[in-house]
C-alpha cells in the first residue's frame, strides 16, 4: 500500500545501516544515487540524502523525510514510534513530486467511462488543460467538453477541480 501511494519506507539497525526497503524508497534513492541494489547501496544512499538537509538531523524512532527536489534540501521529521527493537528506527520517504493517478481499467469499471473518457480523465489528472487534450489528439474542443461532460456526470461531479479531486483520492486503490 505504502508503495502505491508513492511513500517510501526505510528500516534501520541501531548504526543507522537499511536492513530494509519497499520499492518506492529504493526508487528516490537510486534518483539520489543511481542503482542502489544491495542493502549497504541504499545505507550510502540514504546517507548523502541526509546529508543535504540544513541541519545535521537526528534520526528518530520514527522519521518522515519529505523530498521536493533532488536539489532542495530534505524535510526531516521525527515523531515517537513504539514496538521497534531497541535501536531501530523506520523512515518514511515522502516525495512530493510524485504524481499518482488511477489504474485506467479500475477506473472504467469504477466509473463505466469509456476508453475516451479514461484518457481524458488521467489527463486532466497529470494537469493538461482540456484545450491542449484536445489539440493533442486532433479532436474538437466540443468533443472534449462533450467527453468532460460525460465524465462529470458519470462521476458525479460539478467542476474540473472536483475531479480531479476525485481522481486523487482513489489513485491510492489498485
Amino acid at each position: 500500500m505504502l508503495d502505491r501511494i508513492g511513500c517510501g519506507y526505510l528500516l534501520l539497525e541501531a548504526g543507522r545501516r537499511v536492513v530494509e526497503a519497499n520499492a518506492t524508497a529504493r526508487a528516490i534513492l537510486e534518483r539520489e544515487a543511481g542503482a542502489v541494489r544491495p542493502l549497504d547501496d541504499l545505507s550510502r544512499a540514504f546517507r548523502r540524502l541526509i546529508e543535504r538537509a540544513p541541519a545535521r538531523p537526528l534520526l528518530g524512532a520514527l522519521s518522515w523525510v519529505v523530498i521536493s527536489d533532488k536539489d532542495d534540501a530534505p524535510l526531516i521529521l521525527n515523531q515517537p514510534a513504539e514496538d521497534l527493537p531497541d535501536g531501530h528506527s523506520i523512515v518514511m520517504l515522502l516525495d512530493l513530486n510524485a504524481h499518482l493517478e488511477p489504474n485506467p481499467s479500475m477506473l472504467q469499471r469504477m466509473f463505466g467511462l469509456t476508453a475516451a473518457e479514461t484518457r481524458l480523465a488521467l489527463q486532466l489528472a497529470r494537469g493538461v488543460v482540456p484545450a491542449e487534450i484536445a489539440r493533442r489528439r486532433c479532436l474538437s474542443r466540443t468533443t472534449v467538453r462533450s467527453q468532460l461532460a460525460s465524465v462529470f456526470a458519470k462521476t458525479q461531479t460539478r467542476r474540473q477541480a472536483e475531479l480531479v479531486t476525485l481522481l486523487a483520492r482513489i489513485a491510492v486503490l489498485p
